[in-house]
């Protein structure tokens, strides 16, 4: 697939806003709870890990994930033809070195995190580093010479590494272990689930069948002495890599069935018989399930929650039947009706369902509902509809480190240097306000992504 999947960059456009979103509105007691992380509610958002329930914050990451392990087989599968297994382990592995640096260096350029009352020149200096980040990142060899493109990279790791080793920060001297959590569990995802997917890639049964010893290694590993709790305490660098991370596996390993499901698609001949009106009552249903569990779940109103997901998958799965062209279609249904009920069957162990600390209900609901959101994004565009919108999500999906990073880096400290930060601040008053005041950041860093998108300037690893 030589043109890239706009579905799924406008699925991570939406997973990578709404993480944007989730920590720019109103935080206290003026916001309900389901505004925020299930484990974390107002009004001091204290992390309660016995509080069972998701909210939509709660998808945001599992969406991303999801949307990363569908990308695996359409940026790999005509690589994994052509070059030896050696190069792939070195694209990969520099991968994972690119995105933790990325963590380590976004997470100290804060400029709360370089002094506790920033300055100025603080907010100046972390605009800076905003800067850097395009040297090192940017897609310069589309724009000048590889010599110069090479040059520019070079020249902003530089910067980056003085700057990490000889800035005094806040809260004491550069540390690798201080780093973005977020990214360092993508990188170990981009690594881990590139490598399974290379060396499963013509064995897919093989793939599914590694999630059962992750399983074992997790659920072993508080017997003492045991050859588990090595596995799992086992570490050659604990600020980049723990076995712990590796339960993302249970949704970044259903995410590259998803891939490798389209790219079978855009070889298929075939023209789908199935109306309109099936294929839109298809994406309608995948989009209700999503906020019938994020209500029922949330809410703890279990028994009709599973009721309403057996009636609506049912619907789905009788869809199915009347679509007898695109196994894409039939395949991304079964996959998420099969997961999704299996989440909730999975339920009441771990003490219900919660993000932190994971538990498998929550890997396999938040996969189910990846597969069936995904495909709502496909349908959609199939039929034309919401054209304006997706291509908006796809063109901040297409460049998620700049999204990721425009609300921390750049807009937070121009909004302190112009005062302008006071005004945003005032918005802290009702929900609704305060609502309104995470959209309008958010809006601001979408433009700022999109403006960069579609000059064709991006960062890549």
């Amino acid at each position: 697939m030589n043109k890239r999947l706009n579905s799924l960059d406008a699925f991570r456009g939406l997973a990578i806003l709404c993480m944007v979103l989730s920590s720019s509105i109103a935080f206290g007691e003026i916001m309900p709870a389901w505004m925020f992380h299930a484990q974390t509610p107002p009004p001091t958002h204290t992390f309660n890990p016995n509080l069972p329930g998701i909210t939509w914050v709660d998808l945001v990451f599992p969406f991303f994930l999801f949307s990363m392990g569908a990308a695996i087989p359409l940026a790999l599968h005509k690589k994994a033809e052509e070059l030896p297994f050696h190069k792939i382990f070195a694209q990969l592995f520099s991968r994972m070195v690119l995105l933790a640096f990325f963590a380590i260096f976004t997470f100290h350029a804060r400029a709360w995190v370089m002094e506790k009352n920033p300055s100025n020149i603080t907010q100046l200096l972390s605009i800076a580093a905003f800067a850097c980040l395009f040297l090192i990142y940017g897609n310069w060899s589309a724009f000048v010479k590889s010599k110069l493109a090479l040059g520019l990279k070079v020249t902003g790791i530089l910067l980056a590494v003085s700057f990490l080793a000889f800035y005094t920060f806040a809260y004491g001297d550069f540390s690798l272990a201080k780093s973005d959590i977020i990214i360092i569990v993508l990188a170990n995802m981009a690594f881990f689930g590139g490598l399974i997917w290379y060396t499963t890639r013509n064995r897919p049964l093989w793939r599914i069948a590694i999630l059962p010893f992750v399983m074992a290694v997790f659920l072993a590993s508080k017997e003492e002495a045991s050859i588990n709790q090595l596995v799992f305490n086992w570490t050659p660098a604990n600020w980049l890599y723990k076995f712990y991370y590796l339960k993302y596996l249970f949704i970044i390993i259903p995410g590259t069935f998803a891939g490798e499901w389209f790219i079978k698609e855009s070889k298929n001949e075939k023209t789908e018989t199935a109306s309109k009106k099936t294929l839109l009552l298809i994406a309608v249903i995948a989009c209700i399930l999503v906020f019938v569990n994020l209500w029922g779940l949330f809410a703890r109103s279990l028994e009709l929650n599973l009721l309403l997901n057996l009636l609506a998958c049912a619907c789905l799965l009788l869809l199915a039947k009347k679509v007898t062209q695109s196994p894409l279609i039939n395949h991304m249904i079964w996959a998420g009706v099969y997961l999704l009920l299996l989440g909730l069957f999975f339920e009441a162990y771990e003490g219900g369902i919660k993000k932190d600390f994971s538990t498998y209900s929550y890997y396999f609901v938040c996969s189910g509902l990846s597969f069936l959101t995904l495909l709502a994004f496909s349908l959609i565009e199939k039929l034309g509809y919401l054209k304006a919108v997706t291509n908006f999500l796809a063109n901040n999906g297409k460049n998620p480190m700049i999204a990721y990073t425009a609300g921390n880096l750049l807009l937070i400290p121009l909004f302190k240097l112009t005062m302008l930060s006071t005004y945003l601040d005032a918005m802290n008053t009702s929900a609704i306000i305060g609502t309104a005041r995470g959209i309008v950041f958010t809006g601001i860093v979408a433009l700022i992504t999109v403006l960069f998108t579609r000059i064709k300037f991006f960062w890549k690893t």
